[in-house]
């Protein structure tokens, strides 16, 4: 490996000890709410009731809702570094909130804050990850985002269940510092010091990175862009007026939007009671941490594939059997509501297909849709459209999370999750009409291949 790839890759850990903070955050509600249920281990002055567990986990997605507009008008005025350092701080606000609690109303500002500094750090490290990176190695290191945030939400499950509510704070504040030491000592982009007109510091970053040759293409793809205009209503207006930001919008938004609808947000905010209401003879909280397991290991295969099998292939893959599982799993909420004695000697079931699922969901569904938003969009745009796209994603992952427990007993677990399957096979369906591949493209040829 050359010493440039190296140094894209350390840079890259860097930025994705952020990852793993918000990946923490998105696991932590998972082994917090049984505490906060629980008279000897809730800070609380009083037991938190059934909505309550509902906000709980479902605010996180209101603060993530608003994070990613944040360095979508930032990062092309202060730069992404900054950006990335202020999602950061605010995941530092959150973490001392979960140390210093005192009632209901600090965790539901843990939630919205931690969404804040989700969105932004998301947004920012797609934006930066993908403007540093070479060509050959840009599918791996976007999609190395996606791996440390599982790795996150899988030491929530491990950590939560076994320390006190406030050391799963203090677990997460000696990280996020180091993430912010980190971001200190990378270097801006060189897109954003293109817009801005900088040839000369774009130039050092790029001979830093070993991509020196790559100036040109740089220049390129800001080309007609002012150095103010990425700030400006005018980047706003040119994701619909410009071909292929308009094109690129259209399918990172619909993959977001059908990965959200696959129920990801609920299984992964409420798996331990998933397994509660399916009667699995597996412990609910052993059967999460399996989860989690099966999260990291399906997301380390990933970036071995991207590259090679391509984008639109593992999404396709993974799309269908993420269907398959989901349908499997919602079978078996069936079998149980009908009360049918084949539960008895099927109690293994709801990890089994859950462990499909999210083994599919990794290699491919969970991981590409982010990828292709950190590539995809112009370098004046990119902020703008990826906050666009996520955010209109986790909005919807809002609705489904803070909605879950009513469609459970409204429609039951075997429907909920037979609609969750038909969103997969939606995707499968969008993905094999629309999705192009972008694998071995730089990001000037993906812009010229979306023009046509």
């Amino acid at each position: 490996m050359s010493g440039y790839l190296k140094t894209q890759i350390l840079i890259v850990a860097c930025v994705n000890i952020g990852q793993f903070i918000d990946g923490y955050s998105v696991g932590w509600s998972a082994p917090i709410i049984p505490k906060l249920q629980d008279p000897d281990e809730t800070p609380l002055p009083e037991l938190i009731t059934d909505l309550q567990v509902s906000w709980i986990g479902s605010l996180l997605y209101l603060g993530s809702i608003v994070g990613p507009y944040i360095p979508s008008y930032l990062s092309n005025i202060i730069g992404r570094k900054p950006c990335l350092f202020l999602g950061g701080l605010l995941n530092l606000t959150a973490i001392i909130l979960i140390i210093t609690t005192k009632n209901v109303a600090m965790v539901y500002a843990i939630r919205i804050i931690s969404g804040l500094g989700m969105g932004m750090v998301t947004v920012s490290n797609l934006v930066y990850v993908g403007e540093i990176s070479s060509t050959n190695i840009r599918g791996i290191l976007l999609t190395s985002t996606s791996i440390v945030g599982i790795t996150g939400t899988l030491a929530a499950y491990c950590v939560g269940p076994y320390v006190s509510y406030q050391m799963t704070g203090y677990f997460a504040f000696f990280i996020n510092i180091i993430h912010l030491v980190g971001i200190y000592f990378i270097p801006e982009s060189p897109v954003f010091y293109a817009i801005k007109g900088k040839e000369m510091e774009a130039k050092n970053t790029l001979r830093f990175l070993g991509r020196v040759e790559d100036l040109e293409n740089v220049f390129e793809s800001v080309k007609g862009t002012s150095p103010d205009e990425g700030s400006s209503w005018k980047a706003w207006i040119r994701i619909f007026t410009v071909k292929a930001n308009r094109k690129s919008l259209f399918i990172t938004l619909s993959l977001c939007t059908l990965q959200q609808t696959s129920g990801v947000a609920a299984v992964l905010f409420f798996a331990t009671t998933i397994f509660q209401l399916a009667g699995s003879s597996i412990r609910p909280d052993i059967a999460t941490i399996f989860i989690g397991c099966t999260r990291l290991v399906a997301s380390m295969i990933a970036p071995f594939l991207v590259e090679r099998a391509g984008r639109r292939i593992l999404l396709l893959v993974s799309t269908a059997f993420c269907a398959c599982s989901l349908s499997l799993l919602g079978s078996y909420f069936y079998l149980s509501r009908i009360e049918s004695t084949a539960i008895a000697s099927i109690g293994w079931l709801p990890l089994l297909a859950l462990i499909m699922y999210f083994f599919s969901y990794e290699i491919g569904f969970g991981t590409m849709p982010s990828a292709l938003v950190g590539e995809m969009f112009r370098g004046n745009a990119r902020s703008t459209g990826s906050a666009i796209a996520m955010t209109t994603a986790w909005l919807i992952g809002f609705g489904v999370a803070t909605g879950f427990g009513t469609m459970v007993k409204t429609l039951g677990g075997d429907i909920t999750f037979w609609i969750f399957s038909f969103s997969c096979i939606v995707a499968f369906l969008f993905t094999f009409k629309f999705v192009p591949e972008t694998k071995g493209k730089n990001l000037n040829e993906i812009q010229e291949m979306l023009s046509r």
